[in-house]
């Protein structure tokens, strides 16, 4: 699978690491210990088209939101994560 990075163009994946759905930008308030438990443990394992946090750590190091189908690994969109007010 090849990601296409904004900044570095077209990379193979071993350059970066997934880090999971992006609901992980939306971290509960502290002292909120129901929401940090949910926010670490449950997570939805959904068949189809998803929004992911990719870091390019062996490129420019930044951080990405693709949008990927989970069922044929097909990359749909990619984008800064920084540029649509993430991370």
């Amino acid at each position: 699978m090849r990601i296409s990075c904004p900044l570095c163009g077209a990379r193979d994946l071993r350059e970066f690491t997934y880090l999971g759905d992006d609901t992980y930008l939306a971290r509960p308030e502290l002292g909120d210990a129901d929401g940090y438990d949910a926010y670490l443990h449950l997570r939805d394992n959904p068949a189809g088209e998803t929004l992911e946090l990719w870091y390019h750590g062996l490129g420019c190091g930044a951080w990405l939101r693709v949008r990927r189908d989970t069922r044929s690994h097909e990359i749909i969109d990619v984008a800064l994560a920084r540029a649509e007010g993430a991370a």
